[in-house]
């Protein structure tokens, strides 16, 4: 049994406007039911970057974010059945759950509503303790939501599946999207490159709908078989009523009477951005041909774990761009002006 604690070299946010710097935190000792592991790799997730410039609320400073965490297991709890040390695991946006509620019980934990999922980071753990994310070197997490990666996927390619991935392959799975579907996916950033691949995996016909064709060759590459800018206004003409189920990855304001238009019968919409002004929805774009406007949250343990060996079956991974921690503060301002291709991933080997 580990000591009660350990210190572990990190990188946080102590306001909202200052940058984020070096610094130790406190990881708890490895209880019974715990797995510490060594982190790799972290993604940088938009949600990172909302959370600690205090976009979303306030958080609790100091703030260490990143929620899609890869590396290799150091030590488990006595009680620990599921894992050994050296396997490759990860852990994504949530870290603990209640456990009780019919939700939980169900496997959709990040739907929990006896009290909600306990964030990886700025959450409150079951110990009282505020919980700390992915950059940093290690981190103790109950077993229960630790992920195994499969070892046909690289640890930092592997990394963005346990938010990016599982966002996107959450929905797509529950409409049961597949052959015959036409998909279509709003923006082709971190979360979209994502939809791309899956869906035309899942065997639909994907069309990427983004704000230039800037991005074209790309997106034909990761599996589209057609892409439009919706700059273009003639674009809502053309593909009117073309769509069974829409992904938007964006976080823009949109025109959603547009958008919707671009479903046909019984079409569904599936939020998945969070746009800074509440959504406008006129209320012909769904009643006329009886579309759905949703939106869908991460995805819960079991269903993450099914979407990493999906990815490993069918050759998937997030398109990345490896960093060092002392380039975080440039990344976040690139993540801002969408200047990366597709998410940045952190080389955490110098903060083990």
């Amino acid at each position: 049994m580990s000591p009660d604690t350990n210190t572990v070299t990190a990188y946080a946010a102590m306001s909202a406007t200052e940058p984020l710097t070096k610094t130790t935190i406190t990881r708890r000792g490895v209880g019974a039911h715990d797995v510490r592991f060594d982190i790799h790799f972290a993604g940088i997730c938009h949600s990172d970057i909302h959370t600690v410039r205090a976009e979303w609320g306030q958080p609790r400073y100091p703030v260490v974010p990143g929620h899609e965490i890869a590396g290799v297991v150091t030590e488990i709890g006595s009680a620990v059945t599921k894992f050994a040390v050296g396997d490759r695991v990860g852990v994504g946006c949530f870290v603990d759950s209640c456990r009780e509620c019919k939700n939980c019980r169900a496997g959709v934990e990040q739907y929990c509503t006896g009290g909600g999922m306990i964030g990886t980071y700025n959450g409150v753990g079951k110990d009282g303790q505020p919980t700390q994310g992915g950059y940093s070197g290690s981190i103790v997490v109950d077993e229960n939501y630790v992920l195994t990666i499969p070892a046909a996927i690289p640890l930092d390619a592997a990394a963005p599946l346990l938010c990016a991935g599982i966002t996107t392959y959450s929905p797509l799975r529950h409409f049961n999207v597949g052959p015959g579907t036409r998909l279509g996916v709003i923006g082709l950033g971190g979360l979209g490159h994502m939809a791309v691949k899956i869906g035309a995996a899942m065997g639909a016909e994907v069309t990427v709908l983004s704000q230039s064709l800037k991005k074209m060759e790309d997106g034909l590459r990761l599996g589209a078989k057609a892409y439009h800018a919706t700059s273009d206004r003639d674009t809502f003409k053309t593909l009117r009523n073309s769509f069974d189920v829409i992904l938007n990855t964006v976080s823009a304001d949109l025109d959603l009477r547009r958008f919707l238009g671009l479903l046909d019968l019984d079409g569904v919409f599936v939020e998945l951005g969070v746009p800074s002004n509440p959504m406008v929805v006129p209320a012909f774009s769904i009643i006329g041909m009886r579309r759905t406007l949703t939106g869908s949250n991460i995805g819960g343990i079991a269903e993450t774990q099914e979407m990493l060996d999906f990815c490993a079956e069918h050759g998937i991974a997030s398109e990345v761009e490896v960093i060092e921690p002392d380039y975080i503060n440039e990344a976040y301002e690139r993540v801002v002006a969408s200047d990366v291709r597709y998410r940045f991933v952190i080389d955490t080997s110098s903060l083990r």
